[in-house]
């Protein structure tokens, strides 16, 4: 039975139940609590039983009569009843009438049409009852009651939810400190409008959050209704679009009809790229559906009418496709970037979500900060979490380093695949190949810190060398980028010095120093070719309106040029890996040596085997009596929201 017929099943039930028991109770009605007796035996109660009372009801063929006598039993009076019937002739009545008077009984006479006059109503009504049950029924059906239909009349309803007394505040929300100052202004508004009527001021009619995935844009939403105590009513912007032309553009004008009701009050729309993507795009055509919704809500938020009191938040990943109208002032005056967070915001995040954890006393959250950058604060949160599960899977009483680490990995390139075998030849390989990755960021000035190095395979990655900034920078030097391009490097060239050969394992690696050395050529005019774009055809966000539009200005001659450009930033890269390699063999040889015992080494230990050549030994994590644990709680923090997506591309943010 599939859900549409159960709903039926159970919308028509009630009406089964109801008829069975009026059913039931016809019968009940016409049989009285009398025993019935022939009339014989009606004869001889009357001659040898003391009948206290008599009821003859005549009908049209024959006469009732029900009766109460006592009788003793044991010492105790007990009443019996009795019916019987006889024929309805003036000889049989007037006998019987004579035959109660001689014995002296009390006799009333009763028509039997007034006394059947209550059940004669009831089952004339019966038969409305039932139809007027039928005909609610198919409304409740067709209109809002339960089944396949339910919805068909309030079809064009907002779905917009209204949340009240939302327990989440700024306080809640950590990193985000300039994102919070730019809020607070609604907050301050909603709460003291004169304070801004006076000075002429008009609060933003709209505010939209615009930052990649997991890095809080509906957590500081619903911050902003926490704080200001007024109706927050949240939707998504796939919400409003549906199969039929016309019923996201009712959804709008109902969502706002509420909103206005209840004013002043924020209404959140997530995801609004869903609805707001700009029109006459792709590839055949526009969707009449959603450009008629998005119409719609561009008049609500700056038409003739106007929404006083009533503030939107917006957030999306994709402020790239939303149409100009839509991010005109006077609709969203704001804009404000919610980015990843910095190292010193990410402490934050991780002291925020690693309260009632307990922590190895090594565990420094402002070193974890610097292994994470490019994390978000859902990221870092699904880190802490993966840590504590992977802590209590090794049987750990605190949450060390090593745990922490592996989560790191773990949630940028998935689980270690521990079952995957190597050779020996192919493990030493490996091992030199990382080792080389770390050399190069040990040594040179402006290459990047290596913060952790394993040859355990991890997704496609037979090793993997996590190295990240010395000093978390807004711009990037040619100096730090021909660093990076060095140290991508590092494997290949290990492998070319100590086994004579290279493998196919610095696929990756010369794929993103080449990807780095063009970019420095065509976009950042970092080479001979002077500080001129070569525009790569990249950049096209509807392929409808780009598809032909791919920029090729440049010549034959031009392009031959920028491969060798290429060609000679990659070149002399690679020489002067080759030279730090051949000056650091012995390091090298130590690291890749602790390697292929360990299979992971972290920072603390990579510097402590390039320095003193000998392996720094790191928490077990078990508790000892004689030093104190970190344990992070905040007794009065509320609890911390569920993550939201993650970023697929970190690894390419963090190389």
């Amino acid at each position: 039975m599939n859900n549409k017929n159960k709903s039926l099943f159970k919308a028509i039930m009630p009406w089964l139940v109801v008829i069975i028991l009026l059913s039931s109770l016809v019968p009940l009605l016409n049989t009285g609590k009398s025993s019935a007796v022939n009339y014989n035996e009606f004869v001889s109660i009357l001659d040898k039983q003391k009948v206290t009372e008599m009821t003859v009801m005549p009908g049209i063929y024959v006469t009732s009569v029900e009766g109460k006598y006592t009788k003793n039993e044991k010492g105790k009076d007990v009443t019996y009843a009795f019916k019987t019937n006889v024929p309805q002739t003036d000889e049989e009545l007037n006998s019987l009438m004579q035959l109660l008077e001689d014995k002296g009984i009390k006799v009333s006479v009763l028509d039997a049409k007034s006394e059947n006059m209550l059940m004669d109503t009831i089952l004339g009504l019966l038969p409305y009852v039932l139809l007027i049950g039928v005909m609610i029924f198919v409304m409740r059906s067709i209109g809002g009651g339960g089944g396949a239909n339910a919805k068909a009349f309030d079809f064009g309803n907002s779905r917009a939810k209204l949340e009240k007394d939302s327990n989440t505040k700024f306080a809640d929300v950590a990193g985000a400190d300039e994102e919070k100052e730019e809020l607070t202004e609604l907050v301050d508004f909603l709460k003291n409008p004169k304070k801004f009527v006076s000075m002429g001021a008009k609060i933003p009619r709209g505010v939209l959050l615009v930052g990649p995935p997991g890095t809080g844009k509906t957590l500081l939403a619903r911050a902003v209704a926490g704080e200001a105590n007024v109706p927050f009513y949240s939707i998504s912007g796939s919400e409003f679009v549906e199969m039929f032309v016309g019923v996201g553009a009712g959804r709008v004008r109902d969502m706002f009809k509420k909103a206005k009701q209840n004013a002043p009050c924020i209404i959140f729309i997530d995801e609004i790229d869903a609805v707001g993507r700009q029109r006459g795009t792709g590839v055949g055509g526009g969707h009449d559906e959603r450009e008629q919704t998005l119409n719609q809500l561009l008049v609500e938020m700056d038409g003739f009418s106007g929404n006083e009191g009533i503030i939107i938040l917006a957030a999306t990943n994709r402020a790239d496709v939303l149409d100009p109208a839509l991010l005109r002032p006077g609709r969203f005056d704001r804009q404000i970037q919610v980015a990843n967070p910095d190292k010193r915001a990410r402490a934050e995040i991780l002291r925020v979500h690693a309260r009632n954890k307990k922590f190895a006393p090594d565990v420094n959250f402002d070193n974890v900060a610097q292994r994470t950058p490019g994390f978000s604060g859902a990221e870092l949160a699904n880190v802490l979490n993966e840590a504590a599960l992977l802590a209590v899977r090794q049987g750990h009483q605190l949450i060390t380093l090593d745990d922490v680490d592996e989560a790191i990995d773990r949630v940028i390139g998935g689980p270690a695949k521990k079952s995957r075998k190597y050779t020996e030849h192919e493990r030493k390989i490996v091992a030199y190949h990382e080792a080389g990755h770390a050399i190069i960021g040990l040594t040179l000035e402006h290459a990047n810190k290596v913060q952790k190095v394993t040859i355990i395979p991890r997704g496609n990655a037979g090793g993997y060398n996590l190295m990240t900034p010395k000093e978390e920078t807004y711009l990037q030097t040619k100096s730090q980028l021909m660093a990076s391009i060095t140290g991508y490097m590092g494997g290949r060239v290990a492998e070319e010095v100590f086994f004579g050969d290279v493998t196919s394992g610095a696929h990756n690696d010369i794929e993103q120093a080449t990807r780095i050395a063009r970019l420095m050529v065509t976009e950042l005019g970092m080479s001979d070719l002077g500080p001129i774009k070569y525009a790569s055809g990249q950049n096209a966000v509807f392929l409808g309106r780009d598809y032909s539009s791919q920029d090729n200005s440049h010549s034959g001659q031009i392009a031959f040029e920028i491969d060798q450009q290429v060609r000679k930033i990659i070149d002399g890269c690679y020489a002067e890996c080759k030279e730090i390699i051949e000056a650091q063999k012995d390091k090298l040889v130590t690291i890749a040596n602790a390697l292929l015992e360990h299979e992971t080494l972290n920072n603390e230990q990579i510097e402590s085997l390039y320095n003193t050549g000998v392996m720094l030994e790191m928490h077990d994590g078990k508790v000892d009596d004689t030093q104190d644990h970190q344990d992070i709680t905040f007794p009065d923090a509320p609890k911390t929201p569920d993550p939201v997506d993650l970023d697929d591309d970190l690894l390419d943010e963090m190389k």
